[in-house]
């Protein structure tokens, strides 16, 4: 524990508390949240696959008095009744293609069943956000080819504007005391060329998206940050233990050393003295030769001199 006292160190304390907060935050909140999001967006995927393919089934077998159940949600109902005049509902804050639009809610009575809210498509504004002239819903029985739809939860009350009801939500529970009706929770969404249709919501794609991808990089980052702050934290400690050696052999005393022994003279070597051998005879005539020589170009210097006055 003493080894790592300098993490209490309010630098390294607020790092270290940083860092666990952010892991929890993926291990408990970013990475449940986009895994929460890759699990409900595949479980949708399936039953809009299983719907596609599938027949259409009467209304009352799937949807009674408390609506149904939400596995069933996408699936292909058949619905005979008859819409609720003067009881359209837009939808705010659309996108359909990229562009901006409502969608028109108006509510269905079944027959011989409840009320249940129809999604009759949307319609793009005029004239920068004003709704346009909406047609109205055809009067009298008829039979509906829809989907259900699990209703939207509800946020911002209901205005009046441009002569609608607008609301920002389909959400029944809202809808229904506003318009005076009380519907199931959910609502049918049209398919394509049925009695009273606007503009045809499309299917969305059948695509999980990136979510998963995005959950497992949250796990990674919360695995990460702690791993790299044990990383600088050994990192520090080793610097820490280096600058204490150091300081402390910079502050020892120096060793005392022993005199170095003084050098020996390096005697020089002696010149050979060189050895004394007597002349054979050629050397001693050649010798005697020499001398002769020697005698007579002196003798001869003498006299070339007397002759020259040199010796006068």
């Amino acid at each position: 524990m003493r080894r790592l006292r300098f993490l209490l160190r309010p630098g390294w304390l607020a790092l270290a508390v940083v860092v666990v907060a952010f892991a929890f935050m993926c291990f408990y909140v970013l990475a449940p949240w986009q895994l929460g999001k890759n699990t409900s967006t595949s479980h949708r995927n399936d039953l809009i696959e299983q719907s596609v393919n599938a027949d259409p089934v009467p209304i009352s077998q799937v949807v009674d008095a408390d609506g149904f159940a939400p596995d069933d949600e996408w699936r292909r109902v058949v619905a005979e009744g008859s819409y609720v005049p003067d009881s359209d509902v837009l939808v705010r804050l659309r996108v359909i293609r990229d562009q901006p639009a409502y969608e028109v809610i108006t509510p269905f009575q079944v027959q011989d069943g409840p009320v249940v809210l129809v999604n009759r498509g949307y319609v793009l504004p005029v004239q920068g956000t004003a709704p346009p002239e909406i047609d109205p819903a055809p009067t009298g029985p008829i039979t509906l080819d829809a989907r259900l739809r699990v209703s939207e939860g509800s946020s911002r009350q209901p205005i009046e504007e441009a002569g609608h009801l607008q609301v920002y939500n389909i959400a029944p529970q809202q809808i229904g005391p506003a318009v005076g009706i009380d519907p199931i929770d959910g609502y049918l969404q049209l398919d394509d060329g049925q009695p009273g249709g606007l503009g045809l919501i499309e299917l969305p794609q059948t695509d999980a998206g990136p979510y998963l991808s995005y959950g497992l990089q949250w796990l990674a980052f919360g695995i990460m940050a702690p791993l790299g702050l044990a990383y600088f934290v050994r990192a520090e400690w080793r610097e820490r233990r280096k600058a204490k050696a150091q300081d402390i052999a910079d502050a020892a005393p120096p060793t005392p050393t022993e005199p170095a022994a003084p050098e020996e003279p390096v005697a020089e070597p002696r010149a050979q003295e060189p050895e004394f051998t007597l002349p054979t005879r050629k050397e001693r005539r050649t010798a005697k030769k020499s001398k002769e020589q020697s005698a007579v170009r002196s003798a001869n210097d003498v006299r070339l001199a007397d002759r020259y006055g040199k010796n006068r």
